[in-house]
C-alpha cells in the first residue's frame, strides 16, 4: 500500500513520507562494524538452521507436548479463546489468529479450534517429528472474517472470550462477536465483514496498544496521536455469560428502525495525556478497572487513575534505553509491572517504588535477548513466572523467585532465566500463556526475512520436570532411575 502512494504522489509530482514500518516488521537498523562484533554478526540464514536444528534435536527432551503449523500468511497476534470441551487425552480449544496478506486476497481474523493435548500423553517421539512446511493435525480454521485492514492486535474480553478487540492501521478498534460473524470465504475483491462494535476516539492511527479489562467490560487503547483511551461496553453486551455452546449475539444491536448496514461506535469514558510519542503499550490493573498503565516510544513508563482525572499518576521518564514496546501488569500482585524494550531488556517495576517526580528504579533488569523484546506476559500458573518474546527469535521463561537463588551450575545463563523457547527461526511478534490449560503457550513468528514469506505458529508445553520442585523432581527421577535398574536386573 505505501508503494502505491509513493508511486501516486511521483506521478503528482509530490513527495511521501513514508509512514514508518510496524513492530512486526521492522527493518533492521544498519550497524557499525562494533555494533556488529559486539552482537555477533548479522545473522544468516545458515547459523539459524543450525541452531534450530540442535533445538529439534532436543524437543523430546525438553517438551511435554509441541505442535508445529505453518502458515501461509503471517499473523501478527494470537490468543486463546474459550475451553469448548474436554476428552480424556485432549481439550478442544478457540484459538484467534490473523492472515497479514500482500493484497492479492483479504486480510483475515481466523478463528480456529485447537486439540490440545493433556499433559504426559503426547510421545516423545511423535512430537519432534513433525514437517516446518506443512500444517498441523491440531489446528483447523473453523472461521474466517475479512478484516477491514490488517490485524495487528487481537484481545478477547475476560468475562466472554467470544468477544474480541482488534486493533488495525486506523484510529478505531473493531469489536467482534466471533460466534454470530457469518463465515467468509476470502478472495479478492470481497467486501470486508462488519464489525460489531466501532470504538471511536483516537486522532490517529492506534495500532498496537490494546488491552481488555479482567474486571469489567472495559477496553483500552494507545496510539500515535500519543493518547491513552478508554472505553466501556457495558451498555452493548447483553450478557457476559460464557458458555460457548449458547447462541445468539451477545452484542446488541442498536441501529435505528433496524439499519444494520453500518457498525454502531462507542464514544470513549476518557482520553488521557502525558505520553510525548506513539503509545506502544497499554495494560489494566487486575484489581481495579479504573487503574492502568501505559508505555511508548516516549521511552515512559505512565500509571493512570480514572477516577482522579485525565494526567499521569506517576510517569517514568526513563523506563528503558530505548523505545518500549510492551507492558504487562501481575494478575497475582498489583505491585509488580512488567515492560519491554528496544534495548533488548525486560525490567520489573514495583509501583510503591516509583514516585510522581518521575523517579523509578526496577527491582530487576533481565538480560537475555540480543534484539527488541516485543512481547511480555505473566504466567497465569506461577506469580513469579513470565515470558518474553524478541526479534532475536527467542521467547525466554523467566521466574523472578530464581534470581536471588542462582546456582554455580546456571552461571552461564541470565539471572531468573529457566527455559528457553527456540522454535522459531524468526522474530516471535506475539505469544499467550493458556489459562485453560496450565503452562501451555502458543506463540506465533513473522518468517518473511528468513524464508521469506509465512510465519510459524507453535503450540508447546514444557517438561515438567523443568518447572516443578527440584525435590520433588529429583524423587521422581530416583523412583524412576529405581524402575529402570529393576528391569535391567531382570533375566
Amino acid at each position: 500500500m505505501e508503494s502505491e502512494e509513493a508511486a501516486a504522489a511521483a506521478a503528482e509530482g509530490g513527495t511521501v513520507t513514508p509512514a514508518p514500518k510496524k513492530r512486526g516488521r521492522k527493518p533492521k537498523i544498519k550497524e557499525d562494524s562494533q555494533t556488529k562484533e559486539q552482537s555477533g554478526g548479522k545473522k544468516t540464514k545458515q547459523s539459524v538452521d543450525e541452531k534450530y536444528t540442535q533445538w529439534k534435536g532436543l524437543v523430546p527432551i525438553l517438551y511435554d507436548w509441541l505442535a508445529n503449523h505453518n502458515l501461509v500468511w503471517p499473523s501478527l497476534s494470537c490468543r486463546w479463546g474459550p475451553q469448548l470441551d474436554q476428552a480424556t487425552y485432549k481439550n478442544r480449544q478457540r484459538l484467534y489468529l490473523s492472515e497479514q496478506t500482500d493484497g492479492s486476497v483479504p486480510n483475515t481474523l481466523v478463528i480456529a479450534n485447537c486439540e490440545v493435548v493433556k499433559p504426559r500423553v503426547a510421545a516423545a517421539e511423535h512430537i519432534s517429528q513433525f514437517n516446518e512446511e506443512a500444517r498441523s493435525p491440531f489446528v483447523k480454521k473453523y472461521k474466517t472474517i475479512i478484516h477491514p485492514g490488517e490485524v495487528n492486535r487481537i484481545r478477547e474480553l475476560p468475562q466472554n472470550s467470544k468477544i474480541i478487540a482488534t486493533h488495525t492501521d486506523s484510529p478505531d478498534v473493531l469489536i467482534w462477536d466471533v460466534e454470530t460473524q457469518p463465515n467468509r470465504h476470502a478472495v479478492l475483491g470481497a467486501a470486508t465483514s462488519r464489525p460489531d462494535l466501532i470504538l471511536t476516539g483516537h486522532q490517529d492511527n492506534a495500532e498496537f496498544a490494546l488491552a481488555m479489562c479482567p474486571t469489567e467490560p472495559f477496553v483500552l487503547s494507545g496510539g500515535k496521536d500519543k493518547s491513552v483511551v478508554l472505553w466501556s461496553i457495558q451498555d452493548h453486551i447483553t450478557t457476559v455469560g460464557t458458555d460457548s455452546k449458547s447462541s445468539g449475539s451477545i452484542i446488541k444491536q442498536t441501529g435505528e428502525g433496524g439499519d444494520k448496514t453500518e457498525s454502531p461506535s462507542v464514544t470513549p469514558r476518557g482520553v488521557y495525556h502525558g505520553h510525548d510519542d506513539t503509545v506502544e503499550d497499554v495494560a489494566f490493573s487486575p484489581t481495579s478497572a479504573q487503574e492502568f498503565c501505559s508505555v511508548g516510544d516516549d521511552s515512559c513508563l505512565i500509571l493512570w487513575d480514572a477516577r482522579t482525572g485525565t494526567s499521569p499518576v506517576t510517569k517514568v521518564e526513563k523506563a528503558h534505553d530505548a523505545d518500549l514496546h510492551c507492558v504487562d501488569w501481575n494478575p497475582h500482585d498489583d505491585n509488580l509491572i512488567l515492560t519491554g524494550s528496544a534495548d533488548n531488556t525486560v525490567r520489573l517495576y514495583d509501583r510503591r517504588n516509583l514516585t510522581s517526580n518521575g523517579v523509578g528504579t526496577p527491582i530487576y533488569k533481565f538480560e537475555g535477548h540480543r534484539a527488541a523484546v516485543l512481547c511480555v506476559q505473566w504466567c497465569p500458573d506461577k506469580s513469579s513466572v513470565f515470558g518474553s518474546s524478541a526479534e532475536d527469535g527467542l521467547l525466554n521463561i523467566w521466574d523472578y523467585d530464581r534470581v536471588s537463588k542462582k546456582s554455580d551450575r546456571a552461571a552461564k545463563s541470565p539471572a531468573g532465566l529457566f527455559f528457553q523457547h527456540a522454535g522459531h527461526r524468526d522474530k516471535v511478534v506475539d505469544f499467550h500463556w493458556n489459562a485453560a490449560d496450565p503452562w501451555t503457550i502458543v506463540s506465533v513468528s513473522d518468517d518473511c526475512e528468513t524464508t521469506g514469506g509465512g510465519g510459524t505458529l507453535q503450540i508447546w508445553r514444557m517438561s515438567d520436570l523443568i518447572y516443578r520442585p527440584e525435590e520433588e523432581v529429583l524423587a521422581e527421577l530416583e523412583t524412576f532411575k529405581s524402575h529402570v535398574m529393576t528391569c535391567a536386573s531382570k533375566p
